[in-house]
């Protein structure tokens, strides 16, 4: 069998691409690219547009509810009270206010309708006044017993690391730190 040649199939070549196929890849990563930079692009206006800027206006605090600027120390000697903190509370939709009461006589300045408590933003001005469920205390004050004002934050426009104005009682304290 010399010189005989045997007949052998020669190896299949790779198909050719498919030009659809190729199409469709390009189509669905220019697709993924699109989407990718739209959501950047909405994500940035978001941010944009919710971020807060300081605001050099006084508060929006009715002029009727004007009271004397006092420290947090000096709060005790004005309206009988002393402020153990502010939180944000219940996923960002309260604010807590908590006082401890110093003296019950001075004290009783917080139960007058002419001047409720309240808490403004410091940045944004934004006055948080409505009770939860419109609870106040409405009994006598007893020394040493911390007492509390739950307010709605609408919006969630206080949040923790804040700086608010306390209006409590007969003062307000201005630079509160919320937690």
């Amino acid at each position: 069998m010399s010189g005989q040649a045997t007949l052998e199939p020669a190896p299949a070549a790779p198909p050719p691409p498919r030009a659809g196929y190729l199409a469709s890849r390009r189509v669905r990563l220019f697709g993924a690219l699109t989407g990718i930079v739209v959501a950047a692009l909405v994500a940035s206006l978001v941010l944009v547009f919710t971020h807060r800027t300081p605001s050099r206006e006084a508060p929006n605090v009715p002029a009727s509810w004007a009271r004397p600027v006092v420290s947090a120390a000096s709060l005790a000697d004005r309206s009988g009270v002393k402020i153990t903190y502010v939180a944000v509370t219940g996923g960002g939709g309260l604010v807590d206010l908590r006082f401890q009461v110093i003296d019950p006589d001075k004290a009783n300045s917080l139960h007058d309708p002419a001047r409720p408590p309240a808490v403004v933003d410091e940045v944004s001005g934004l006055v948080v006044h409505d009770l939860l469920m419109s609870h106040s205390h409405t009994g006598v004050f007893k020394p040493g017993v911390t007492y509390y004002f739950v307010f709605n934050n609408p919006g969630n426009w206080v949040r923790r690391g804040a700086r608010v104005v306390v209006l409590l009682g007969d003062a307000q304290v201005e630079h509160v730190v919320v937690r």
